[in-house]
């Protein structure tokens, strides 16, 4: 009976599981990749990823602890010297699984596993992202700025009057002496048409 065992059996009993995840292991640590079933790949993260948390701590007990998992002096050397001074400041989701097809036989949903820090491609083009939005952004303030100023400089041929020039045009038109009201001008009356008798006389 399997009450509560909610884990994926993979089909196999857990000598043959635990020998499978462990090559499986061991060649994901070597390779950095490898191509395997989803089912495989799932049940694979959640027994590789605490022996890459315990190679953050290099001492001589990790190593022991990690190589009863793996049975490979190569794959613990090159996860202790390689791999762990590269996943140092990361909290945990080392490894990525891509799904890509399905296959031909039994269509079995099959997928890439890899290693996060170690797929140089996408480590690039993600970096050059941030630096291309980060220049776009720059450029485009700069840009606007520019053409605003340009603006300015067409429509406005006066010089810039200070602020402080300005206080004091207030304060002289407030002054008791310009509140006295303006004299009244006379209007000019409006010139009539000459008429004929005007131009006999």
């Amino acid at each position: 009976m399997r009450h509560g065992k909610k884990f994926n059996h993979l089909g196999r009993k857990k000598g043959h599981r635990e020998a499978m995840l462990s090559n499986m292991a061991s060649s994901l640590l070597t390779h950095k990749r490898i191509f395997t079933t989803t089912a495989k790949a799932k049940a694979l993260r959640v027994y590789v990823e605490p022996l890459i948390t315990k190679s953050k701590d290099n001492t001589t007990h990790s190593r022991r602890v990690v190589f009863g998992y793996l049975q490979s002096k190569d794959a613990v050397n090159e996860l202790f010297t390689a791999i762990a001074p590269k996943v140092a400041d990361r909290p945990g989701g080392y490894t990525r699984i891509l799904k890509t097809h399905n296959r031909l036989g039994d269509n079995a949903d099959m997928c890439m596993m890899e290693l996060v820090d170690f797929n140089e491609a996408m480590l690039e083009a993600k970096s050059s992202k941030t630096s291309a939005k980060s220049g776009a952004k720059r450029t485009r303030r700069g840009k606007k700025t520019d053409k605003v100023a340009d603006k300015v400089k067409e429509t406005t041929d006066t010089p810039v009057v200070e602020d402080s020039a300005i206080e004091d045009a207030v304060v002289v038109e407030n002054s008791p002496e310009n509140s006295a009201p303006a004299a009244k001008t006379k209007k000019a009356a409006p010139k009539k048409a000459a008429t004929k008798k005007d131009e006999e006389k």
